[in-house]
């Protein structure tokens, strides 16, 4: 007789666990969110001025790559995106509905080529997985521009020059880390312009003003964010791991570190955003290259709703100023 694996966890929607140890991200939430999460395969003809496709590199890591259709204004060569997605570290891929749009509307609307690593995820792959599949994803556009590895789309279009790192929620923390790992190799011939850490989940262990305060959103409760980073981070630790506290005691202090420009973006109502403002504070305090941007009156990454963004004109007019200024920022790099 086959036993039935019993449910040992779940996060509200997203994902649940067996006693067999595997895995289920099946999406169970209301149905009209499904489609967020939905694969979208990749198109190598330019669609609505953006074309698509998957490369694998040498070392199995799978990365989406985002092209923007040349126009008369785009120089030679283009700045270079590397994209962490979010998800606690446990769920989403770069192909999702959400992330395809948002992605192919960054890139039309910062002119940049934007590559995506399909990180390996928790409770599968505890951390560090996801920061070493980011900091691979590095090191292989440094093989490309070095011709060790071929990429036409790259090294056709892309500026080795002007590599920017940009992340939402637990990709804002891989951003951090991989900016820090950087500083301490020889990238060259690629230069690594600035890092852009979007609503990051940086945290600690004791409940911060904001999150005992804020609304709790679809992309972030209370509930995903204690449950999603207990699954990830390595067997034994609290959320004061650096990966998930870089300005707490037990991180390495800011002031060692050679960190590239930082653009840190923030959402005035996120749950978070206490904590982020202490990564803030840290970073000054560090005599670092840091810029703040705000979202006012908006929560977590509020911008990966398609919903809102499109029937929203609010959402849709902070969408519009959230590119924008990380355009600015990757112009004046």
């Amino acid at each position: 007789m086959v036993q039935e694996k019993k449910l040992v966890d779940e996060v509200s929607g997203w994902l649940r666990i067996y006693d067999d140890g595997s895995v289920d991200r099946t999406w169970t939430g209301p149905d009209q969110f499904k489609f967020m999460a939905e694969p979208v395969p990749p198109h190598e003809q330019f669609i609505n001025g953006v074309a698509t496709r998957d490369v694998t590199t040498n070392s199995g890591l799978r990365i989406r790559l985002y092209v923007p259709e040349k126009t008369p204004e785009d120089g030679d060569k283009l700045p270079i995106l590397l994209h962490f997605q979010g998800g606690g570290f446990c769920i989403s891929e770069p192909d999702w509905f959400m992330y395809h749009e948002t992605y192919s509307r960054f890139c039309r609307s910062t002119r940049s080529i934007i590559l995506s690593p399909f990180l390996r995820r928790a409770p599968e792959h505890r951390l560090p997985a996801a920061m070493d599949d980011g900091f691979d994803t590095l090191l292989w556009v440094q093989s490309v521009a070095q011709a060790g590895s071929h990429e036409p789309w790259l090294e056709q279009h892309g500026d080795f020059n002007r590599v920017f790192l940009i992340g939402d929620s637990s990709g804002g923390n891989i951003v951090h880390e991989v900016a820090a790992r950087a500083g301490s190799v020889d990238l060259n011939p690629v230069r690594l312009a600035g890092g852009i850490p979007v609503h990051p989940g940086f945290v600690r262990s004791s409940r911060s003003r904001s999150e005992m305060e804020m609304p709790q959103s679809p992309f972030l409760t209370l509930d995903m964010l204690d449950k999603f980073l207990s699954l990830a981070l390595p067997v034994g630790c609290t959320k004061d791991h650096p990966f998930t506290c870089p300005m707490g005691e037990a991180a390495p202090p800011l002031e060692g570190m050679k960190l590239p420009p930082i653009l840190l973006c923030v959402a005035e109502m996120d749950l978070v955003r206490d904590t982020e403002m202490e990564y803030y504070e840290a970073m000054k305090k560090a005599n670092k290259d840091v810029e703040l941007f705000i979202s006012k009156g908006m929560t977590h990454s509020f911008y990966l709703n398609k919903v809102a963004v499109d029937l929203d004109p609010n959402v849709g007019a902070q969408m519009e100023a959230f590119i924008r200024r990380v355009k600015e920022f990757i112009d004046k790099h």
